[in-house]
């Protein structure tokens, strides 16, 4: 990325990038997807050793969305980041589109299908296996979502990839503490988090998951040598529609049409940074 381009600014367009691709399909997932920008920001434009013009490089890092419902802000990712031209977002959610409401490996840079909650930590042990089966260098990451570790199989594949030592797995949750129908701590509570994730055998740092500096910190850290043998998890702490007013915190928009005046409104704060 340019000097003269900040992490701040680039997920600021992914997320308005998202609210367009939204209003368009009347249709998707405001919340989550507006919580993860800074996240996949950081991921693609620094943390990552991918190649767009190479999407199939052997040697690439990957990435797996386990909540599958944040596609908007992947695809919007993936376009920002050169995969396919930004025209394609227009598309989003139409009959035939390669961009759907889930991810699939259809489409540029996208490395496994997800949707069903739970799955994607038992797909990048399968990855992370692999890459080193190879001798490849390839690191692995994957994003969840906090609700989504209610997931018994989460737990099976944290056991399982700490097990394995697999110290080139990155774990990062998308902990804004809401899901579908309320809080996560009200619908089954995963506190305390970070001892859990202790107890599987995970190396866990915690951090500001829109302080872009910190979150790379954390991915530098989860690499360095001293982490051999253990995977990482990254608590990346957030808010649900973040950078939105109306949709932060707000249980609503995980799962809502954009109007337009809604959208109208969205895109004026996502300009000026309001509710930043």
């Amino acid at each position: 990325m340019g000097s003269d381009v900040s992490h701040d600014e680039v997920a600021r367009r992914l997320r308005r990038r998202t609210i367009d691709m939204l209003w368009r399909a009347q249709a998707g997932h405001p919340g989550g997807s507006l919580s993860a920008a800074e996240i996949l920001t950081v991921l693609y434009f620094g943390a990552m050793r991918i190649d767009p013009t190479r999407p199939d490089w052997a040697d690439r890092d990957r990435f797996v969305l386990s909540k599958g419902h944040a596609a908007p802000i992947y695809y919007a990712t993936l376009a920002e980041r050169g995969y396919f031209s930004p025209e394609l977002l227009t598309t989003y959610d139409e009959l035939d589109s390669m961009l759907q409401a889930h991810p699939f490996v259809g489409l540029p840079g996208i490395d496994t299908c997800s949707g069903s909650l739970g799955q994607g930590l038992s797909v990048g042990i399968g990855m992370a296996l692999g890459a080193r089966l190879k001798g490849s260098e390839a690191r692995v990451f994957v994003l969840l979502g906090d609700g989504e570790l209610q997931e018994g199989q989460v737990w099976e594949a944290a056991m399982a990839a700490s097990s394995f030592g697999l110290d080139s797995l990155t774990a990062i949750v998308d902990a804004n503490r809401l899901q579908l129908y309320g809080t996560v701590e009200s619908i089954v509570s995963l506190e305390p988090l970070p001892d859990k994730w202790r107890a599987f055998g995970w190396n866990v740092l915690e951090v500001d998951g829109h302080d872009c500096a910190a979150l790379a910190a954390a991915l530098c850290a989860a690499a360095a040598p001293e982490i051999t043998g253990r995977p990482t998890v990254i608590i990346a702490h957030t808010t649900k529609g973040k950078g939105v007013s109306f949709m932060e915190n707000s249980v609503e928009w995980h799962s809502a049409a954009v109007t337009d005046e809604l959208r109208e409104r969205a895109l004026a704060e996502l300009v000026s940074g309001a509710a930043s």
